[in-house]
């Protein structure tokens, strides 16, 4: 084999290899918008079509019934507003306060420093499952309501990431702008408000995100918290709990509908802020 003919077998083959991981990640997205296009009749149909068909004709005929029965179902459209509320709230006080920790963890010096930032890094590795009944006795017992305790127990997993991936961003800003803005005679936190935090504003615009699709997306505080108050529920919850208005039976093509709807804004705001995401979870790992 020569060379070139290795080459171009090894480019064939990574492009393959490209290729499935595509169509791994994108097939279950596919399939949920094929069958959120489908009737109960279609979805029902042995064997299975990769798109919406008459049951009869074999003729190509999506539907957007599920659609009209997701956005005319009261419990959809209030668990949108309440899942707005709450990933919002969530992520705008872990930006908050994880910026001012994460200051003080990249440019501040102060005993303990290393051991608190891997404290901070363990907060995440236990299970929700673990915390879940001790978190919900302390949120009854202050007597909060389901939002605003949601918003609060959202904070154990997205503040700490946002504290973890911002120290990277500050720990890498050069000291020379710390200490001229001290020659000047800027304090501590006239610097990080009026120099760091501007500089790091791409790092927020990343950390923000991905702190709002784990707050949007997040199902099992949720759901415990929301059981005693319907009306509080976030969307994850109203899709699992979904009634059918369509269909007699389970609604796989409305839950598929709402589960669209639901995927489609996240997606979107990935595919803008990916290049962002990637540097902020690559910043600070290579020291040059």
């Amino acid at each position: 084999m020569t060379r070139a003919t290795a080459k171009y077998l090894y480019r064939g083959l990574f492009w393959v290899v490209v290729a499935v991981i595509v169509f791994y990640l994108f097939f279950p997205f596919y399939w949920a918008v094929n069958s959120s296009l489908k009737s109960e009749a279609q979805l029902m149909m042995t064997p299975t079509t990769f798109v919406p068909r008459h049951p009869t004709t074999m003729e190509f005929a999506p539907t957007l019934r599920n659609y009209q029965a997701v956005f005319s179902h009261p419990q959809f459209i209030r668990g949108l507003r309440n899942s707005g509320i709450v990933a919002t709230a969530a992520t705008a006080i872990s930006l908050g306060i994880g910026a001012f920790a994460a200051f003080a963890m990249g440019k501040l010096r102060f005993a303990g420093k290393s051991s608190m930032l891997y404290l901070i890094l363990s907060m995440t590795m236990f299970p929700q499952v673990t915390i879940l009944s001790g978190l919900y006795a302390i949120i009854t017992g202050f007597g909060m309501t389901a939002i605003p305790g949601m918003v609060f127990s959202y904070m154990i997993f997205t503040l700490p990431f946002t504290v973890w991936v911002l120290t990277s961003f500050f720990r890498e800003l050069p000291k020379e702008i710390m200490q001229s803005a001290q020659v000047d005679g800027a304090t501590s936190f006239q610097t990080f408000r009026l120099i760091l935090l501007p500089l790091t504003a791409p790092a927020l615009v990343t950390t923000g995100l991905l702190a709002f699709i784990a707050a949007w997306n997040e199902y099992l505080f949720a759901l415990t918290f929301t059981s005693i108050e319907p009306a509080a529920r976030t969307v994850p919850v109203a899709i699992a709990l979904f009634p059918a208005l369509v269909a007699r039976q389970e609604p796989f093509g409305e839950v598929m509908a709402a589960a669209v709807v639901v995927t489609v804004p996240v997606v979107t705001l990935v595919l803008i802020f990916q290049r962002r995401i990637v540097a902020g979870l690559t910043a600070g790992a290579v020291k040059g």
